[in-house]
């Protein structure tokens, strides 16, 4: 008797899962299994009940010798997209436009697609989890044509082009040694937060990409307008930027490409539906060619899955995990236990003073072109006093660079030949950022500048360093100038 109601139980339990929507139906695939290290368990080796499971490896359940169900799971990752999609159509002449344009370029979309393959199944499986719409797997063919190493003129950069200030309030770290708008998990992570706090505001999705590209606070001077004017409040009737207006219709245009490619002449090239790639720790500092060695990779490869990694060497406090594709990560791990050889050949280094490159160069025993090639500073320009730098690591240097410089490092320049210490004092509520704002100055150079946190609250009269370009005078209170120029700025 109880073998029977045990059979009923497994019977009625398998039953239900036909029920389920196709999000829920794809829910295998757990963050987890990209963000745990699974050395020890292969793919092919995965069970049904371990968080590293296959989707692609699940296999009909049987008592005795017949088969119950069989759980049905899209082969093809277009496939789960399409099943995912819920957001209303933009039916309008500028969508079917933006079709036109992307279905006469289909080389272009070939090569957007096959760079995707490395990164979609990740990121679907991550907007799954939160029952976001599909469509927004899609937005990096619109940002960046899914490169992570993608830069625009604006200063937005990695896969979901995040600008400097944006990234910071989403918790990307950019420092001299990494910037984590790159990162491929740690970005897309900011993405669909950002997302979801747009549509929690606006309560509809092609406002909230209006706001992802224009910024919330222009979309919600646009609808204060626009009710004002007692027009309506959606998308197509607000009054934008040529590039915001162009934004959702692109997406739309994707979206119906990738509906039903056939239709508009396209191919799309097979993505699997299973991880390209899982995590690996990283316990030791080590150069990126020797990475990408131990891993049995390229270089180009091992940059495609790690791009927030910026410089020649990798510092595990500041990096503590590592992409590789699948088959490459217990390669890399077992290699990486094993090498008895040296890992990193960069360390770290605090500039005392304000100099020129050539003389900071010269003074670690580097030649300038590789000293400037190695740490990205451009010509005519100087190093400023505390800046972290990379320099050649000696034999003598047995410890990895420390946690505290490998999270906040800076590498702070400013023109050659102009740059004055100039000291302003802290009014009354003054804080770091008032400060910054006030005179003009990066917060997190300022922070770096007096050895203090971001949000530290000053005190009346409490005296801030801070540099100043050219002939130009700080608008603070009581001043004292460095040596080399003893007039105080104007008030």
């Amino acid at each position: 008797m109880k073998y029977f109601f045990w059979i009923v139980f497994v019977f009625m339990a398998l039953s239900g899962c036909t029920i389920l929507p196709p999000v829920a139906e794809n829910s295998n695939a757990s963050p987890s299994l990209i963000g745990t290290p699974t050395s020890n368990v292969t793919p092919s080796a995965a069970t049904p009940d371990k968080a590293n499971e296959r989707l692609s490896d699940l296999l009909p359940i049987q008592i005795g010798t017949a088969p119950i169900m069989q759980v049905a799971l899209p082969n093809d990752l277009w496939e789960r997209i399409r099943k995912g999609f819920a957001m209303p159509d933009l039916q309008t002449d500028l969508a079917q436009d933006r079709v036109t344009w992307y279905s006469s370029r289909p080389d272009y979309l070939q090569r957007m697609s096959e760079r995707s393959s490395k990164y979609l199944f990740y990121i679907v499986d991550e907007i799954e989890q939160r029952k976001m719409p599909t469509e927004l797997a899609l937005l990096p063919f619109i940002e960046s044509a899914f490169n992570p190493q993608a830069m625009s003129s604006a200063k937005a950069s990695g896969m979901w082009q995040f600008m400097p200030r944006t990234g910071k309030d989403f918790d990307l770290k950019q420092n001299a040694f990494r910037d984590d708008r790159r990162d491929v998990m740690a970005s897309t992570r900011a993405a669909l937060d950002y997302l979801q706090r747009l549509y929690g505001m606006f309560n509809d999705w092609h406002l909230a990409l209006a706001a992802y590209n224009w910024g919330e606070g222009n979309v919600g001077k646009a609808l204060s307008r626009n009710q004002r004017n007692g027009s309506p409040l959606s998308y197509v009737e607000l009054n934008m930027p040529m590039e915001t207006r162009f934004y959702v219709p692109k997406l739309q245009a994707i979206k119906n490409i990738v509906a039903d490619p056939l239709r508009h002449n396209i191919k799309l090239p097979h993505i699997p539906n299973h991880p390209y790639f899982q995590s690996v720790p990283l316990t030791k500092d080590v150069d990126v060619t020797m990475a990408a060695k131990l891993a049995e990779i390229s270089v180009e490869d091992f940059k495609a899955l790690n791009p927030s990694a910026n410089r020649p060497v990798l510092l595990s406090a500041g990096i503590p995990q590592i992409l590789l594709p699948w088959d490459n990560a217990e390669i890399f791990q077992r290699n990486f236990e094993t090498y008895g050889g040296r890992l990193a050949s960069w360390t770290a280094w605090i500039a005392p003073s304000a100099m020129k490159v050539a003389d900071a160069a010269k003074k670690i025993g580097m030649s300038e072109a590789e000293f400037r090639s190695a740490n990205q500073i451009p010509p005519r320009m100087m190093i400023r006093a505390g800046s972290a730098l990379l320099i050649p690591r000696s034999d003598r240097v047995i410890e990895d660079v420390s946690p505290r410089l490998a999270d906040i490092g800076q590498l702070n320049l400013s023109p050659e030949g102009t740059t004055r210490r100039v000291v302003v004092k802290a009014g009354k509520n003054d804080t770091m950022a008032s400060m910054a704002k006030k005179h003009k100055q990066s917060l997190d150079q300022l922070a770096q500048w007096n050895n203090m946190s971001m949000n530290t609250h000053l005190k009346p009269g409490q005296e801030i360093v801070m540099y100043a370009s050219g002939k130009s005078k700080s608008s603070g209170k009581s001043t004292k100038a460095s040596k080399s120029n003893k007039k105080k700025p104007k008030q």
